[in-house]
């Protein structure tokens, strides 16, 4: 005879189990924080960890995970700690699509810190969109981003800023009307050209540009042609450094004496501006600059030069990118661990915020509140311009 009680009690805890089991196996990304204390928090960094754009690549990851095991170590965020997943974007549109496709889908986070080239952000802001998940960038500044979508913010200005200084400076102060542009076909540079054109144009100017494919070494051709045309000067705006290095070498061998104007992506660079002083002198830049006196940016330059025995390079996009780190800590703590729920958080609560680069505001349109100033190089080194 069947023991119709006790067969009845084994199927009501059964099923009580698998319920449980299920509970239990529910990813916890719309979970706040709070609830999830043994759940590592992860983090998606995309940035070019490879190629001409490693330069700046490389200490962007390292001041990531700096800041990451400086949070982890002082109990991570309510108990649980950040880990960071790097993908290399590779200043290319293609890649970081493909590696925000992998973050997403495969390691679920809510949350990219990224891209780091403006080509990497404008091509994962759709996926990211889709997906709810939320993209900070620290260093992407086309004018093509703002407003793009509610779920990406960046600390880092619009070049439309370094354009519109550097054209002002170039008509009202320096006396020139004739600019040639040599720009590379990415979206960085390419956002500096407009900006800088259109406001130059707006009082009065006139620009001319040639165009070079990424990975192109020989510029003698473009360099002959503008040269034709008499500029008063000569805009770079390329994507690296090294791009940077093989256009101005070239233009020495080609006996061109001109005045140069360079993006914040040469100037920026310490050790390059150094080792070229020769032909950079005297060439304008626009950067935006950190606050190098506040306390947090002492504390990145100090722990970075402790922990990587070298001294903090690209100080004002390393400071930036410090700052979102800290940024993302403070909105995981307040509310959660959900895409949604932090893209809302950086256009509503992020209000002098203070930080490495200075006193942080994102606008409704996700953009930090902010500018660049003119510099100058002189003798190797980039300094205000007066």
């Amino acid at each position: 005879m069947t023991n119709k009680p006790l067969i009845f009690a084994l199927i009501i805890i059964v099923v009580v189990i698998v319920i449980f089991a299920i509970a239990s196996s529910k990813p916890a990304n719309n979970v706040p924080v709070e609830n999830v204390q043994s759940t590592k928090i992860k983090i998606g960094v995309i940035g070019p960890y490879s190629g001409d754009a490693a330069v700046y690549g490389e200490p962007y990851r390292e001041v990531v995970q700096m800041a990451i095991d400086e949070i982890n170590s002082k109990g991570g965020i309510n108990g649980s700690k950040i880990e960071a997943i790097f993908e290399d974007g590779k200043c290319s549109g293609q890649d970081s699509a493909s590696a925000a496709q992998k973050l997403i889908n495969i390691d679920k986070v809510q949350v990219i810190i990224g891209g780091f080239c403006s080509s990497e952000s404008l091509a994962i802001v759709p996926i990211a969109e889709q997906n709810k998940v939320f993209l900070l960038s620290a260093g992407s500044s086309s004018p093509d981003l703002t407003g793009i979508s509610k779920y990406f913010a960046r600390n880092y200005p619009s070049d439309s800023a370094q354009g519109i200084v550097l054209a002002d400076v170039s008509y009202n102060d320096k006396g020139w009307r004739k600019i040639a542009f040599i720009v590379e076909q990415l979206d960085y540079p390419l956002g500096i050209y407009r900006a800088y054109t259109k406001e130059f144009e707006r009082l009065g100017g006139k620009t001319l540009k040639e165009e070079f494919a990424k990975g192109e070494t020989n510029f003698r051709t473009i360099i002959s042609k503008l040269k034709a045309e008499s500029p008063d000067a000569l805009f770079i705006s390329v994507q690296t450094p090294a791009a940077a290095e093989r256009i101005v070498k070239q233009i020495k061998e080609a006996d061109w004496n001109i005045s140069l104007m360079v993006s914040d992506s040469v100037s920026g660079d310490a050790e390059g501006l150094k080792r070229l002083a020769k032909f950079y002198e005297g060439a304008l830049a626009a950067e935006f600059v950190a606050d190098e006196q506040s306390e947090a940016f002492k504390r990145l330059s100090e722990n970075y030069k402790s922990r990587y025995n070298k001294d903090l390079p690209y100080k004002s996009y390393m400071a930036t990118t410090y700052d979102a780190v800290y940024l993302l800590k403070d909105a995981l703590e307040q509310v959660g661990y959900n895409g949604e729920k932090i893209a809302e958080w950086f256009r509503t609560s992020v209000k002098d915020w203070k930080g490495a680069s200075g006193s942080i505001t994102i606008g409704e349109n996700g953009d930090l509140v902010a500018g660049h100033k003119v510099k100058i190089i002189r003798n190797g080194k980039s300094e205000l311009y007066q």
